[in-house]
């Protein structure tokens, strides 16, 4: 089986005074404003950057979720977020690393079963099968 989903761009103009509107096939995000200033000065708008870490955390959490039914735990909650670091190695912008941080509630989880689910999540979910840069993981039971 095959599943195929589609996000889209447009750009106009050049590189540092351009703009570009972000959307997605579900409709989720609809012309969501980025460009250069967003991405590199910290002005209002998103970036290629925090989107893939949006979509991490998601995909990350989601496996979590499903390998924690299969280990018969069920989380109370999960909040996740991915540091994605954008950095010039050898002239050229490069993703180095994406660290991602969870804080979870699970009723009956000890903390050794919780970190080696965590880490299966975290190696298994699709999207970090689609990377290859080092991704970390600071994972924490929250009572």
């Amino acid at each position: 089986m095959k599943i195929l989903n589609t996000g889209s761009v447009r750009w106009t103009g050049g590189m540092k005074d351009g703009r570009g509107s972000v959307s997605t096939q579900s409709g989720a995000l609809q012309n969501l404003p980025w460009g250069f200033a967003s991405r590199f000065e910290g002005k209002p708008g998103t970036n290629p950057e925090e989107l893939l870490g949006a979509a991490h955390a998601a995909c990350f959490t989601m496996s979590l979720s499903r390998i924690l039914g299969e280990a018969k735990l069920t989380a109370d909650w999960m909040d996740t977020s991915a540091r994605v670091t954008l950095e010039q190695l050898d002239g050229a912008w490069t993703i180095s690393a994406i660290h991602l941080t969870l804080r979870a509630r699970i009723p009956s989880a000890d903390e050794t079963t919780f970190s080696e689910l965590a880490a299966k999540a975290k190696a298994g979910c699709p999207v970090s099968r689609a990377l290859n840069v080092s991704i970390t993981l600071d994972a924490a039971l929250v009572e």
